[in-house]
């Protein structure tokens, strides 16, 4: 079995296909992981989940703002953007169903790959984590988060994740603030200061920083044992610095490219 992660989807089902057929993807023997925003922005959103749900056995995703933001507009508890590119999705007569699939999907996912350098460990998220969280801690929140998501009371947490505040992790947080700024860090956070506050306007590359603030990967307290798949941010085009930090959404929405890597040897695939 060979395993695959790849960037930033966004409904650009028609790259997503030709690069599965660049290296001959098996959903009998491989594994697909998803590192969110699989729909919006981009013309096939409706066809790109169709397709993820058909091969479901063989598919991790963790979700992304614009798979939560689908969802908040398809249970009323968000109206769409001017920017929004999901209503071919939204009018289909399974959209209930493909809904209910994506809300039980988690923000956060760990697994182990057998390597030729050995056995691996990656933890895969949409944007980032809090520099004060572990690799527990983070996977903890994250299922704060998707029990308020897939329990009978999904609404109440829908209608209340938008927003930039509170901006900073703490751990006394309870209630719907709690949750937001769990879920702004694992689908939103670019840069934070070193207590976790975190900048979600600036939207550029690495040189965009603002003052006391660096990308929330240069904080890292998660094992340096544990690789990190992360989406989200276009604008690094695929580059942290980091060794074991992957940044796999290289702007195929934006008319540049739709990557994957392997994860058993890290060997890049673009289209």
């Amino acid at each position: 079995m060979t395993t695959y992660a790849i960037g930033d989807i966004q409904g650009c089902y028609n790259p997503l296909m030709q690069l599965l057929k660049k290296v001959d993807f098996n959903p009998g023997t491989d594994a697909l992981w998803c590192v969110g925003d699989l729909i919006n922005r981009g013309p096939k959103s409706l066809d790109t989940l169709r397709f993820l749900r058909d091969i479901d056995d063989a598919v991790e995703i963790v979700l992304g703002n614009h798979d939560l933001h689908f969802l908040a507009i398809m249970h009323g508890c968000a109206p769409p953007r001017t920017k929004d590119t999901l209503g071919q999705l939204l009018d289909s007569p399974d959209c209930e169903e493909l809904a209910g699939w994506l809300r039980s999907k988690p923000l956060a996912h760990f697994d182990s790959v057998e390597t030729h350098m050995g056995i691996q460990h990656y933890l895969m998220i949409h944007a980032g984590v809090a520099p004060q969280w572990s690799l527990q801690k983070t996977l903890d929140y994250a299922a704060e988060v998707e029990l308020a998501l897939q329990g009978k009371d999904f609404k109440k947490f829908l209608k209340a994740m938008y927003g930039d505040q509170p901006d900073c992790w703490d751990k006394n947080l309870t209630g719907t603030d709690r949750l937001r700024v769990i879920t702004n860090y694992l689908t939103r956070v670019r840069f934070c200061d070193e207590q976790g506050t975190m900048d979600l306007a600036i939207k550029e590359g690495l040189a965009f920083a603002p003052d006391g603030f660096c990308p929330w990967f240069d904080y890292e307290t998660i094992s340096d044992k544990t690789n990190i798949l992360f989406g989200h941010w276009a604008a690094l085009e695929g580059f942290t610095g980091k060794e074991h930090i992957y940044a796999l959404d290289t702007g195929c929405v934006w008319g540049r490219e739709l990557t994957m890597m392997r994860l058993e040897d890290h060997k890049l695939y673009s289209v």
